[in-house]
This record gives structure tokens, sequence and C-alpha cells, in this order.
């Protein structure tokens, strides 16, 4: 066995699987652009387990929940958080996983009725050694997002051992820039694009990404390269672009 695994990462909020303006279903042009990337682990954000209304109108809707559909070919595991719940169905945050996934929890982080939010919490084992990783889609405003900031603090403090490597991705909402600073002081954890580039990445809105608000961050992981997905297709499919990463484990 080799004294390192590269893995490479994906985080994408697909929009529920429509374009800008949701003009257009488009997820399985979605489905294509992230199996070429050939990720190991895929974090998905504004993603819809099921939609009733959806299934009866939309033309070439599945008929499995979308993060089956996007699993498929590649990745046999995953992991589903519900988060926002209504009468025609659901939607939360999803992480597809090459490997086992071995635990999952889906904490709610919501801090208001309007907005539900969530934290998919997953342990994945990579070749005998755990991966913990964390998918969240954070709120709107600022006051909620420091309360779910801490959540997330809380439990890594509690639940993941500072050796072992760790991985949160995600759409921060966070066109500040503040969580950055929350996380390194508190968890010790890096996002991989301020590591590398020097700056958070932008995403949003995918045509022309001006704020900054999809994040990879980590911890006893060693990055080599981070990359915003905006070329061909991708800037044509959600509202935010998917962000790239690829890292060594030792």
């Amino acid at each position: 066995m080799n004294q390192s695994t590269n893995l490479r990462v994906l985080s994408y909020n697909i929009h529920k699987g429509f374009s800008p303006g949701q003009r257009k279903f488009v997820l399985k042009r979605m489905k294509e652009s992230i199996e070429k990337v050939h990720a190991d682990l895929v974090f998905l954000q504004e993603v819809l387990g099921r939609h009733d209304q959806h299934g009866s109108r939309v033309r070439d809707w599945p008929n499995v929940s979308q993060f089956e559909f996007l699993a498929d070919r590649l990745w046999p595991h995953h992991a589903y958080g519900k988060n926002a719940i209504y009468t025609s169905g659901h939607h939360g945050n999803a992480i597809l996983s090459k490997y086992p996934i071995i635990f999952s929890e889906n904490v709610d982080i919501s801090t208001n009725k309007l907005e539900r939010r969530g934290l998919l919490h997953a342990v994945i084992e990579v070749l005998f050694k755990p991966l913990h990783v964390i998918c969240l889609h954070l709120g709107l405003f600022e006051a909620g997002r420091r309360i779910q900031l801490n959540h997330l603090c809380k439990r890594i403090d509690l639940l993941v051992p500072h050796h072992q490597a760790l991985i949160i991705a995600g759409d921060f909402n966070d066109w500040r820039g503040s969580a950055t600073k929350v996380l390194r002081e508190r968890l010790g954890v890096q996002e991989v694009f301020v590591r590398l580039n020097g700056d958070h990445a932008r995403t949003f809105p995918s045509w022309l990404p001006t704020l900054k608000l999809d994040r990879i961050y980590f911890r006893a992981l060693s990055p080599f390269s981070a990359e915003v997905m905006t070329d061909g297709v991708w800037g044509k499919l959600s509202d935010h672009a998917a962000v790239y990463a690829q890292f060594s484990m030792a």
C-alpha cells in the first residue's frame, strides 16, 4: 500500500438541478460534468431528495432522488441530509464517495423558520484510515451564520480528533470572509484556495463570478491544487460555480 493517497474533492451548490433563474432543468448535464472530474468525494448543496410537482411536470425528471441520480455510475456510497421539508418534497445536502461511508449524521443548525439548514457529518474509510467530512450550506444572515459556525466548531471539537484528517466543504454564504478566521482560530483548519492561491475563490454568480461563497477547508491533509470550475458548460449550469481541490492524505 502506498504511504499516501491522493484525494480529489469537488463541492457544488447544484441549485436543485436548474440553471440560473430556473430557466432549464440541467441535472443530466450536471451529472456529465461532475463525472468528468472523477472526484473521489463530492459535496453537494441544494439537492432535492423528492419533489412531487417537478416530478410530474419537468421533462427528464429522474425516478430516484437527485443525489442517487448523480451518484449512479461512479459513487457507490452516499449520504443525504434532509433539511427543508415541504408539502411536495424536501431538499438538503449530500456527500458522494468512492470510499465506504462508515458513519453519517445530519444535524439541524437552523436559526430561523424560513431557512432550514443542516450540517451533514460523515466518516469515510480511505484505505483503512478515517476521514471526517462535513457538508453544509450556511444561512443568508450573518448573525445566523455566526451561530451555525459555533455549532460546527463545537461538534468538531467534540467528535473529531485533531490528528485525523478533516474536510469541511459547501456554500458558506460568507461574502465578508469572516468564517475563515473563525475556523482557523478555533479549529486550526485552512481554506484550500487561500492556502494555495492567496484568496478565496470567486464562485457566484457562475457566469461572472464575483462573490466568494463556496469553500473547501481542511486539516491534517496536504493540498496541491485548487480550481474553480467555470470553463465550457460549467458556467451554464447552476448559479454557483463548483470548486475542486486535490489533497495528499498520509
